[in-house]
């Protein structure tokens, strides 16, 4: 018995999980919005939402450097990881000793059975279905970005932004914007000043994480594209799941100013 998970890797899960650990922080915070409270007893140290519950929860590491005894000590029935959150090899030394179920999130609309598959797996069908339907609903209300052309960066030394095959660039896709560095090699490239300037950018978008670009930041960068609107934008309202619906009505407000 089993159930096949994103990688259509054969998970032999049995029966509703009850004690559940997380290693990817959007999905966390997904899990606790369809009420999975109780059965959450394990996360990484990056999941920070819901601040309140996840505080009484064990740290048991980080996404890529898991602390291997802390999971033996809580015992956990499923596992979840994300394939780009999560390294090969934690999967594979986890999945000898526990059920470990891979999400794959690439692309926006990887985000839907994404939740689907956390209801059915936790019994938490109609909390799922409710959330997308939220999302949904959400996204369908935001205004078009008029295909602008829009860079996202997440590092500094190097420059580094997104690219194809990212779930922010699927996000940045359908709020109406053209990433002009899907056209690059890599999923997250590095550029140069040069770079920036000849993509002709109508909007930059600086991220809050992983590299924290703060208000100071933006001098840097007008004065290198000054006809570009630079701009802070927060991280977290790139996360895919529960955070989308709050992420809606940020987004609008961007779209608005």
């Amino acid at each position: 018995m089993g159930v096949r998970d994103h990688l259509g890797r054969l998970v032999p899960i049995d029966g509703r999980p009850e004690r559940i650990i997380s290693l990817v922080p959007a999905i966390t915070e997904t899990m606790y919005h369809l009420g999975l409270d109780k059965e959450i007893v394990g996360r990484t140290r990056f999941c920070k939402f819901p601040e309140v519950k996840v505080q009484n929860v064990i740290n048991i590491g980080g996404t890529k450097d898991i602390k291997l005894d802390r999971i033996h000590e809580l015992k956990p029935d499923l596992i979840i990881a994300e394939k780009e959150e999560n390294t090969k090899e934690i999967v594979e030394t986890l999945e000898k000793h526990y059920p470990v179920f891979v999400f794959e999130v690439q692309h926006f609309k990887d985000v839907f059975p994404m939740i689907e598959d956390i209801g059915r797996l936790t019994e938490k069908e109609e909390a799922g279905s409710k959330l997308v339907h939220q999302i949904k609903t959400a996204f369908q209300t935001l205004p078009h970005g008029g295909n602008k052309r829009v860079a996202y960066v997440i590092w500094q030394r190097p420059y580094m932004v997104v690219g194809k095959d990212t779930y922010i660039n699927s996000l940045l896709e359908e709020m109406g914007f053209i990433n002009p560095f899907t056209e690059v090699e890599g999923r997250y490239p590095m550029v140069t000043e040069e770079d920036f300037k000849q993509a002709e950018l109508d909007e930059l978008f600086l991220a809050t994480e992983p590299f924290p670009f703060r208000e100071k930041h933006l001098d840097v960068f007008q004065e290198m594209l000054p006809h570009t609107k630079v701009r802070i934008v927060d991280g977290e309202m790139f996360w895919y799941g529960a955070k989308m619906v709050e992420a809606a009505a940020y987004f609008k407000t961007i779209r608005e100013e």
